[in-house]
């Protein structure tokens, strides 16, 4: 087999094995499928998930280990924020709030 099937997203980022979109800069760890309509499924599902995902299947050959080829995305991956991290911010007024401070 010469080919594999991997999901790149409009900013250049490929899925990963992790279930989480990666640079390219680790070909080992983009998620690799061998059959198209695998791929075309896997990222059906992605796109329900997230309505702002425009992403393409695309073929990348292999090296001699069985890694794609991938040429790497120079966007930076997005940063997650933990759903019960606190806001910083929000922390901050509520405090001044609580004293008995206002903003004005």
């Amino acid at each position: 087999m010469s080919d594999v099937f991997v999901i790149r997203n409009q900013l250049g980022h490929y899925w990963g094995k992790s279930k989480a979109w990666i640079d390219g800069r680790d070909a080992r760890a983009a998620q690799r499928l061998k059959h198209q309509d695998e791929a075309v499924n896997l990222l059906f599902e992605l796109s329900s998930k997230d309505v702002d995902l425009r992403g393409e299947v695309v073929t990348a050959a292999v090296d001699d280990r069985g890694e794609p080829l991938l040429e790497p995305s120079n966007n930076p991956l997005p940063q997650p924020t933990a759903p019960d991290e606190p806001n910083v911010a929000a922390g901050t007024e509520h405090e001044a709030l609580v004293d008995g401070q206002t903003g004005a």
